[in-house]
């Protein structure tokens, strides 16, 4: 693996664990095996290492629930596979945790790719629920991108009361009480 592939990586991880503030240049350079040099040769410092490893990061989400979101069945199928996909619950949302990192919110260049995350995914969500009404699996009355902010805000909440519980059972009841309320909208 490159230097700069494996500095990003650690950076993605090292963020993950332990925030922004956390993660140190020594830190990511003993996780990524570079020297300082190298580092700084590939970024101009942590803030540029950091905004690569949340894009990526942000890329790596979409990705995993585009394999979801394009699989066959009915909007349904679809945004329940999303929401049953296996996540490492205890962690958290590698870009949700972010949201409560002063540093990254503070920075306008840190929160735009986690802001950019969150958007395009209650926007694929809000075309999934739209392509559900246009093919008569939900009510007219079904606003699209309530729904997509719902579902978002269920996972990301679940993750919150998993970490709080040191338990993952908070967030599959939240999940599969999302998964049971998604029937109830087509009546």
């Amino acid at each position: 693996m490159e230097t700069v592939e494996r500095l990003i990586r650690s950076t993605q991880e090292l963020l993950w664990e332990r925030g922004y503030v956390g993660t140190s240049p020594k830190a990511i350079q003993r996780a990524a095996d570079a020297g300082q040099g190298s580092m700084y040769h590939h970024f101009a410092g942590k803030a540029e290492l950091a905004k690569a490893a949340i894009e990526r990061s942000g890329l790596e989400l979409r990705a995993a629930a585009e394999e979801q979101f394009e699989e066959p069945g009915t909007a349904t199928d679809r945004i329940t596979h999303y929401l049953e996909r296996e996540r490492d619950v205890l962690r958290g949302c590698r870009i949700g945790r972010l949201t409560a990192d002063p540093d990254v919110m503070g920075d306008p260049e840190l929160r735009a790719p986690v802001a950019e995350t969150f958007a395009w995914l209650r926007s694929r969500l809000a075309e999934i629920v739209a392509e559900g009404k246009r093919k008569g699996e939900y009510p007219d009355r079904l606003d699209a991108e309530q729904t997509a902010a719902t579902i978002a805000a269920v996972l990301q909440g679940g993750y919150v009361l998993a970490r709080a519980a040191d338990s993952v059972e908070p967030f599959e009841l939240a999940v599969q009480g999302l998964i049971n309320l998604l029937p109830e909208a087509t009546k």
